[in-house]
């Protein structure tokens, strides 16, 4: 099991309940969508994954795409029956929650991309899942998710002959071109969030640690997103030649590269600058918390000089000096005063009040 490239696929529209052709397990209940192609045109909508197996087996200038929804087990097994999908890779697919990948088993190429929106309402980034099965004369993609919304990939490709004709591979880069496409407004609202952050931090806000805790969790998954699509899409070039891609499509593909690469940089930076508003969070607070008790040290200090004084005044000795003399009381409140006066421009000077 090598990491090479060729590649993958998936889509959308839905239809109701439709039963296999041959009479088996019904694939097409999440069926989202299913096309043959030939020559960049689309020739006929299959009801279900056997006639479009069929199809294909038929015409080898067609091509296939077959796209589900959130299929039961029994239907993933189905259409691996239909197209020879490797078990290892349709148990993938069945369990969801798969790491982007790349991994070739024979003739099939089987990837898993983790798409991102983000939510205005909330504040949130939402992700979801794309498994893309891409063989000889087929793209068959698994959706576990509400996002991205494929139909507009398969709209976008349908409305480009000259694309099409590229075979499945040329699918496979219009799935990573939407889903990176996508990820612009993620990191324009991860970055708005970022910016207010700091403005509550400097502002004193204390919520500010707990959103910026949260907003780093959602950076982090959007990382683990983001940047294994650059290794993924480096091994699609790394097979380039040995699979005979066409030239155009290369370019294209080297553009999603281009593009992956800048969003895997920005997210980078602000994983490293929400851990830099953290440190700064924590010294603001500290100081603000020594602030707090230079205060009142300051003032327990300046209430502790006239209890000593009074204190020592209160005293019952019989020998005390000054025990009866006229001024002492109006002394005792002088120097109290005065040791107060002293202390409180001691520490305002020192900028403890």
């Amino acid at each position: 099991m090598t990491r090479e490239p060729r590649f993958g696929g998936r889509h959308e529209r839905h239809r109701s309940h439709i039963v296999d052709a041959a009479g088996g397990t019904a694939i097409a209940e999440h069926i989202v969508d299913i096309g043959i192609y030939r020559d960049g045109q689309r020739v006929a909508s299959p009801a279900s994954a056997t006639e479009a197996a069929r199809a294909v087996r038929d015409d080898r200038e067609a091509m296939a795409w077959i796209g589900l929804y959130r299929p039961t087990d029994a239907q993933l097994l189905a259409a691996a029956e239909e197209f020879g999908l490797h078990e290892l890779a349709i148990e993938d697919a069945i369990v969801a929650h798969q790491r982007p990948k790349l991994e070739r088993y024979g003739d099939t190429l089987f990837a898993v991309v983790r798409s991102a929106r983000y939510l205005d309402d909330t504040e949130e980034v939402d992700f979801g899942e794309i498994h893309a099965f891409v063989g000889p004369g087929f793209i068959l993609t698994v959706r576990h998710s509400h996002a991205p919304d494929l139909s507009r990939v398969r709209r976008r490709v349908e409305a480009d002959p000259k694309l099409l004709r590229l075979g499945p591979e040329a699918v496979l880069y219009a799935i990573f071109d939407s889903v990176v496409d996508e990820y612009a407004p993620v990191v324009e609202g991860l970055e708005n969030d970022i910016d207010e952050i700091e403005t509550q931090v400097f502002g004193g806000d204390p919520s500010a640690s707990k959103r910026t805790y949260k907003l780093s969790r959602e950076v982090v998954e959007f990382q683990r997103a983001a940047r294994p699509l650059l290794g993924m899409l480096d091994a699609l070039a790394a097979g380039f030649e040995k699979y005979g891609v066409d030239e155009e499509l290369r370019r294209y593909l080297r553009d999603v590269a281009d593009h992956a690469t800048v969003v895997a940089e920005q997210v980078d930076s602000f994983r490293q600058a929400l851990g830099e508003i953290l440190t700064l969070n924590a010294t603001l607070v500290n100081q603000a918390q020594n602030e707090q008790v230079k205060k009142i040290s300051a003032w327990a200090a300046i209430l502790f000089a006239p209890t000593l004084i009074g204190t020592v005044y209160g005293m019952n000795f019989d020998h005390m000096p000054e025990l009866h003399w006229l001024f002492g009381y109006p002394f005792a409140l002088a120097l109290m005063l005065a040791t107060c006066t002293t202390l409180y421009l001691v520490f305002k000077r020192r900028d403890w009040l």
